[in-house]
């Protein structure tokens, strides 16, 4: 494996399609979260309750297998959510919010635990930081159906649990861009600052890239 990125955020942040492009820019593989797929996801949107656990134990599985090809793998790689962001993001603010209960919780956080041992951590892990407006709109533009009942509430819960997480990391390198300002949708001239980013916190070497090139860093 020459490298492993994680694009990190909550719903909405815009996290696929950076991944995809940065995964172009770079010639890396690009391992994508499950959603059109998902068994669990529409259900889950309709009943927390029932199937809170089911869906976040099946994105546990699901991010697990894709760890398991992209260390298989010689090349570099960029995942679409991380497998961290499952457990102490959303599985756990699923517990507070009284959706999964204590036994099911536990389960889920040994299964966690149990893999987390054996688990490469990413070489740089890109934060997508979104304010409630922003993943309001985007997610509405997009119009997925099951998430049309998605709460203000539960997405400023979650980027709580992501400031708390983010700010208590401290054995992986972090990239933190403001998903508003760096929107390679809305403004795709933004992606070479975004890559330039990329390429300085790794180092050329570590992106398999000439080392004879100079570069400058900008301020992301």
């Amino acid at each position: 494996m020459e490298c492993f990125i994680g694009v990190a955020g909550n719903i909405g942040a815009g996290k696929t399609t950076l991944c995809g492009l940065l995964a172009e820019r770079f010639d890396w593989d690009a391992h994508y979260e499950s959603v059109v797929d998902n068994p669990y996801l529409e259900d889950f949107y309709a009943d927390r309750d029932r199937w809170g656990f089911h869906l976040q134990v099946y994105f546990l599985q699901h991010r697990f297998r894709s760890l398991q090809k992209l260390v298989a793998s010689p090349r570099g790689a960029i995942q679409d959510r991380t497998i961290w962001e499952d457990a102490l993001i959303f599985a756990r603010n699923l517990h507070k919010l009284g959706h999964i209960n204590e036994r099911d919780w536990k389960t889920y956080e040994s299964l966690f635990r149990g893999m987390e041992a054996s688990l490469p951590r990413p070489d740089l892990l890109i934060y997508l930081r979104a304010d409630l407006d922003t993943l309001i709109a985007r997610i509405r533009k997009r119009g997925r159906d099951f998430e049309a009942g998605i709460d203000a509430e539960y997405l400023l819960h979650l980027n709580q649990a992501y400031e708390e997480w983010i700010t208590g990391l401290r054995d992986i390198p972090v990239l933190v861009l403001d998903a508003a300002a760096n929107d390679v949708v809305g403004n795709p001239a933004c992606l070479p600052r975004i890559a330039e980013a990329v390429e300085s916190r790794l180092g050329r070497r570590q992106l398999g890239l000439s080392l004879e090139t100079p570069h400058k860093p900008e301020e992301s």
